[in-house]
């Protein structure tokens, strides 16, 4: 699939949108069609209507799968025969390993040396074989790309792919089904595949949705490069967000779809991530990792802007590390 002329805001939506239609007809076998709770004490503390899409409860427990399930289900017979490569830390890893088994293929996973031991394993018990290059994602991520390019297999990118931004954008079309008056969305954004897919979906259908990406105070590549009208080589710092952490690939095709599709960014502090993950355990019984709690903290920061609002908020992701969390808590 391609996206046409991605500065045009309506062109771009129209396109996703229709893209993420097929995709979901594609992927819907292998998916989980998430719930939408409402928050009480999100809506309370905001004044405006509040909902919980809980993404962070599908397959592998990460919103990822969606993605990875279109690209790989596009593949020809004769690239399922070769298998896929991946390069991943975590999530992504596991949605790539999960989507060649629904679809009787091989996968390998490039991670680099310091990736965390149960990540790995996690993948490694969904089938892929993992193999250790480098000492950061960046090396396994070029690695991966020059291997599979040499040996002819097919890469599968954790954003920067339109097959992939069209399989996150089924969640869109779930949101629209089970909230077809809202009128604002928070998401996590690091790399730009999921909001991407989403926005696009919900500005063609209602595009008067204001779209809001959250991202860590300590790696806001993203948001500093639509700031900067280019896409920046910028350090990122340790982050509870470790699923949004990171730069971009030179080139990304979500740099046009952010800066054409998102209305609006917010950055957060580590102490309102914390906080976050504390309040969804507390207040809805739900065990999230940083990515999701970076939306709420982000919908917290913005409450003066959303009163009265019907609002959704989207758990990306559960995959939280038991380090981690016992530091939180």
């Amino acid at each position: 699939m391609t996206i046409p002329d991605l500065e045009n805001e309506a062109f771009g939506a129209s396109a996703l949108a229709d893209a993420a239609r097929r995709a979901e007809a594609r992927i819907r076998p292998y998916v989980r069609e998430t719930y939408v709770e409402a928050s009480p004490f999100l809506s309370e503390a905001t004044g405006a209507e509040v909902f919980l899409k809980l993404e962070h409860l599908q397959h592998t427990g990460s919103f990822k799968v969606r993605g990875a399930l279109n690209k790989v289900l596009l593949l020809s017979e004769d690239e399922r025969r070769r298998g896929v490569v991946a390069a991943s830390t975590g999530n992504h890893g596991a949605a790539v390993a999960f989507a060649a088994r629904q679809a009787g293929t091989s996968a390998l996973v490039f991670v680099p040396e310091a990736a965390d031991a149960g990540k790995v394993a996690a993948v490694r018990r969904l089938g892929a074989e993992v193999r250790v290059h480098g000492a950061d994602p960046v090396e396994a991520e070029v690695f991966a790309r020059r291997y599979a390019a040499a040996e002819g297999m097919a890469y599968v990118s954790p954003y920067n792919d339109a097959d992939v931004v069209a399989g996150q954008g089924t969640l869109g079309l779930e949101l629209l089904r089970q909230l077809p008056d809202v009128e604002a969305v928070f998401v996590a954004l690091g790399g730009g595949g999921l909001i991407s897919g989403v926005a696009g979906v919900l500005k063609a259908v209602r595009p008067g949705v204001h779209v809001v990406g959250c991202s860590p105070e300590h790696s806001a590549v993203m948001i500093e490069s639509v700031r900067a009208g280019e896409i920046l080589e910028l350090e990122s710092r340790p982050t509870l967000s470790d699923g949004t952490a990171g730069g971009l690939e030179p080139g990304a095709i979500t740099f046009g779809l952010v800066r054409a599709l998102v209305d609006g960014y917010v950055t957060v502090s580590e102490a309102a991530i914390a906080e976050s993950l504390r309040l969804l355990i507390r207040e809805h019984r739900q065990l999230v990792e940083g990515a999701a709690a970076v939306a709420v903290a982000g919908l917290l920061q913005r409450a003066s802007q959303i009163a009265g609002r019907r609002v959704a908020v989207v758990l990306c992701g559960a995959n939280i590390r038991l380090e981690t969390l016992r530091r939180v808590l």
